[in-house]
């Protein structure tokens, strides 16, 4: 059974920094939110010229899956459940859409290490 991924912005940027650990991902399917992408592309303004990081940007855009109405309901509920450990929504999106459509989240973020339907990776 192949198993899928959904790629927290953990991940693109780890991939993006060359991590190798992340590395072996990257031939994978990617699977991102518009959310994810624009955290991303956010990160690369920070590292790298603006040309590069729409280069980056674009790179991903193909990625994007869409997010219904119901997988909206359950991140927005799930990230009041778990308000203590301050989640982005853009993370609790992510983390929902995988669950929902059996994806492992994959992720260094430890704020997910402990929860189920997680591929932590640092």
């Amino acid at each position: 059974m192949e198993i899928k991924l959904f790629f927290d912005t953990y991940a693109l940027i780890e991939i993006t920094k060359a991590n190798p650990n992340y590395l072996i991902f990257a031939q994978e399917n990617i699977n991102i939110t518009i959310f994810n992408l624009v955290e991303f592309f956010s990160a690369c303004l920070n590292d790298f010229s603006e040309g590069k990081a729409k280069e980056l940007y674009n790179k991903f855009k193909n990625s994007l899956v869409e997010l219904d109405d119901e997988t909206i309901f359950e991140a927005v509920k799930f990230r009041k459940e778990h308000k203590k450990r301050d989640l982005s929504y853009t993370d609790c999106l992510g983390y929902i859409y995988a669950k929902r459509n059996n994806f492992l989240f994959l992720t260094g973020d430890k704020e997910f290490e402990t929860f189920s339907n997680v591929k932590f990776v640092k």
